[in-house]
């Protein structure tokens, strides 16, 4: 039954123009934002081949590319998510996923995969544009990987916040921009974690910016994996928790 909630839910996804709306503009701006970087370290390559452990394209082209998509990912994110369960809720067919013989777990993971997997199928468009670069120079495959980890592990944080945000109205644009507004904090709150504030240690560890950076340069720490995990875990429980709480009022 998870599958099933899973697979309708993709597919109610690529039913709407919004998502191949968005599958378009996003590649289009990635590729041009790539290939931008590509034409940047061709120019200064020259340079770099004649001083010692200079940074390669790896670092000079693919974490950028990474970094500028993890930010258009957080615009795109609420447009994706926010009518999960709010259209649910204002179309009044929450009543019947209510009355289903499945729990409110399995409704909220099957939504919750199925937004994933469009995010899965985004993230593998992303990235055949460095993996497109091995047919013509060498590549630190480690900092790749850790990279493109990084930025499922985020996309996969982003999706739960909004399933959550949309799991508490039934206004998709109410969704949309409270996803937008949480996003947004916990993206710019390592600003505040850069102060000499007592809690500027907090600030740093709730910035999702500041995990996925470390994993941009290729350091593998179990602390940003379990931050995301974390994350992640946390409002998938909220969200179950509210439909829950909706269920008992039915």
């Amino acid at each position: 039954m998870l599958l099933t909630i899973a697979g309708r839910e993709l597919r109610s996804l690529f039913l709407s123009p919004l998502a191949w709306a968005i599958l378009a503009t996003v590649q289009f701006i990635i590729a041009y934002l790539f290939l931008s970087q590509v034409d940047a370290y061709l120019m200064v390559q020259p340079r770099l081949a004649a001083v010692e452990g200079a940074p390669g394209v790896t670092d000079l082209v693919i974490a950028p590319m990474l970094g500028n998509a993890a930010i258009i990912l957080l615009l795109i994110t609420p447009m994706i998510t926010m009518r999960v369960l709010s259209e649910e809720r204002r179309n009044r067919t929450i009543s019947l996923l209510f009355s289903a013989p499945v729990s409110m777990t399995e409704i909220i993971l099957g939504k919750y995969l199925g937004v994933l997997g469009f995010f899965m199928i985004l993230l593998a468009m992303i990235a055949l544009m460095p993996l497109s670069l091995l047919a013509g120079t060498e590549l630190d495959l480690g900092k790749l990987a850790t990279g493109l980890l990084g930025l499922t592990l985020l996309l996969a944080a982003f999706s739960a916040i909004g399933l959550f945000m949309s799991a508490l109205t039934d206004q998709p644009t109410i969704a949309a921009i409270s996803t937008f507004g949480l996003l947004l904090l916990l993206w710019i709150i390592d600003w505040a974690g850069n102060s000499e504030a007592r809690a500027s240690g907090l600030f740093a560890y709730l910035s999702m910016l500041r995990h996925y950076e470390t994993l941009l340069k290729g350091l593998l720490n179990s602390t940003d994996i379990i931050y995301y995990l974390l994350v992640t875990i946390l409002f998938l429980g909220l969200s179950i928790r509210r439909l829950d709480a909706d269920r008992l009022q039915h």
